[in-house]
């Protein structure tokens, strides 16, 4: 087991957190139809046509590769600045862990935090026309989304500062964007079965909430205290590095 293994587990996990979050989970069926231009009966039928099927697999596609050019900017730029100020690693590794600490328990509900209450997301009235709109809305998607998605992604790019290549800050992100991609892709193929999932599932999204925000709770300690590097080391010794 390769001591990235770990942390690489964990980037997709958040990414599929990200896609089930209250913010984003409802409001798959309005941007899939948003993207593909293709009407919500139209998806929602139990066997689509070739055509309604390859207009949203090619809208996806689009989409997810937008929003997956801003995450992995993000991470390459999170590793890079984490590398520059490695001096003062100790004091920000305390921070990010204190702050994702409070982005827990915000998330859990038990006590909200105002300023991460409000929306925050780039909403396009009119999307531009082809495929080159929808990668644009993939790009609005991730460079302001709501707060829902804010404090996961957050997780995932204070691992990220950590990391000593920025070429493994890139592919922690790149898994990420798997994550909550991969998922995103399959409903679009698979809109009737999404819909009746959801309808099942919708009445867990408190309990939901309140695991995504215990998760956070857990990365935060971890992080503060350099949990995971020395878990990453143990996993190297156990296993010999490779």
């Amino acid at each position: 087991m390769h001591t990235q293994d770990v942390t690489y587990f964990g980037a997709f996990i958040a990414g599929l957190l990200s896609f089930l979050s209250p913010c984003v989970l409802p409001l798959i069926p309005s941007y899939i139809t948003y993207i593909t231009g293709l009407s919500f009966v139209d998806l929602q039928e139990e066997h689509p046509s070739h055509k309604v099927r390859q207009t949203a697999m090619l809208h996806s596609l689009a989409f997810i590769l937008g929003f997956t050019v801003v995450f992995v900017l993000l991470g390459a730029s999170a590793t890079y600045l984490g590398s520059f100020l490695n001096q003062h690693a100790g004091i920000l590794r305390k921070a990010g862990g204190i702050l994702l600490l409070l982005f827990g328990v915000h998330v859990t509900g038990l006590l909200p935090l105002r300023i991460l209450m409000g929306e925050k997301r780039v909403t396009l009235h009119r999307k531009p026309a082809g495929y080159v709109g929808t990668f644009l809305v993939g790009l609005a998607f991730a460079a302001g989304w709501t707060p829902c998605i804010g404090p996961i992604l957050a997780a995932i790019l204070m691992v990220a500062a950590t990391e000593e290549n920025v070429s493994h800050g890139i592919i922690l992100l790149l898994i990420y964007s798997l994550g909550l991609g991969i998922p995103f892709f399959l409903s679009s193929l698979a809109m009737h079965q999404f819909i009746v999932t959801f309808q099942r599932f919708k009445k867990y999204i408190r309990l939901f909430e309140i695991c995504t925000g215990v998760f956070l709770v857990i990365i935060g300690v971890t992080i503060y205290f350099n949990w995971l590097s020395r878990f990453s080391a143990l996993v190297s010794d156990l296993f010999g590095g490779g």
